[in-house]
């Protein structure tokens, strides 16, 4: 079982190595590797998600995520059968598979992510899908917060031997401690995250992004539910080196994660105000700048 660590120096993210994410080193020391999670936002459509993926790369992110399960092994045919109505029928089995992607579906997105060059991987919520999502050659894996206690899917994840993405939502630090046992910390990122959609702003705990840092010693990022954008910009002054936030075309579009999400205005904006703290932190060590010297040299008082 993991311990905390008992690193005690003044900058928690020291000697933290850096994963490898396709072309991109993601860590501290490195740009802010900014996701785009377009997951169901897509609402069953190739159209809708292509439109999603070329609004992710327009608003300057990194990569895109979708999810990917398999019905019948995720969900018990009593939830299947659950009456909900939706636009694909009146069971939530209907909604669910309305909602799922076919992996016809996923070599047309593939196809338009490598025209347009944005890396694109997935969440997979049983082994079949991290199966079929390895097969095409994604830079990574997510594991959802929901999937983080379940051993099987987080040795499989580990057998394929590529960088994880691990979200941390709805769990304790021993629950962490487990997950982060099975899978190993070699190409391993911790996600904080609080599981709420939306999520409350007194509800993120964003000082928990450095107690992770510290306590596992890999890259840590944010993967965030709320509302606005300034509580993650505040995650990348943490310490946060993956940003990840729901996109979509329109908040009040139907669907169950489109209220939590960002649209690309905004998505833009988070983009371009990462990039401004990013230049802001600096390295930590204190200087005088040359356009500071004609103000030092004409206010400058010496006290005698």
């Amino acid at each position: 079982m993991n311990q905390p660590s008992t690193h005690d120096g003044g900058d928690a993210s020291a000697g933290v190595e850096p994963v490898r994410i396709g072309s991109r080193l993601v860590g501290p020391g490195h740009p802010v590797f900014v996701v785009a999670e377009i997951g169901i936002n897509h609402n069953g459509s190739v159209d809708q998600a292509k439109r999603l993926v070329d609004a992710a790369l327009a608003s300057g992110c990194d990569g895109v995520k979708f999810q990917k399960r398999t019905i019948e092994a995720v969900y018990s045919p009593e939830e299947l059968a659950r009456p909900r109505t939706s636009a694909f029928g009146d069971t939530n089995g209907d909604l669910k598979r309305g909602l799922e992607l076919s992996r016809e579906a996923y070599v047309e997105i593939d196809r338009h992510c490598r025209a347009v060059g944005i890396p694109w991987f997935a969440s997979c919520w049983d082994p079949q899908s991290v199966d079929l999502i390895a097969s095409f050659d994604v830079p990574c894996f997510k594991i959802a917060s929901a999937c983080l206690t379940d051993d099987a899917l987080l040795l499989r994840h580990r057998e394929r031997g590529r960088p994880v993405l691990l979200s941390t939502g709805m769990s304790t630090m021993e629950e962490i401690d487990r997950a982060v046992d099975r899978i190993g910390r070699e190409r391993l990122v911790v996600l904080h995250c609080t599981g709420s959609y939306p999520s409350q702003p007194e509800e993120l705990n964003l000082k928990v992004i450095p107690r992770l840092l510290d306590r596992y010693r890999v890259p840590v990022g944010y993967s965030g539910h709320e509302v606005g954008l300034a509580t993650t910009l505040a995650a990348v002054s943490l310490g946060a080196c993956v940003i990840e936030r729901h996109l979509t075309l329109d908040r009040a579009q139907w669907g169950s994660d489109q209220a939590a999400s960002v649209e690309p205005v905004g998505m833009a904006r988070l983009v371009k105000d990462i990039r401004a703290i990013e230049a802001a932190l600096g390295d930590g060590v204190k200087r005088v700048y040359e356009s500071e010297i004609p103000a030092r040299d004409k206010l400058r008082r010496t006290g005698r």
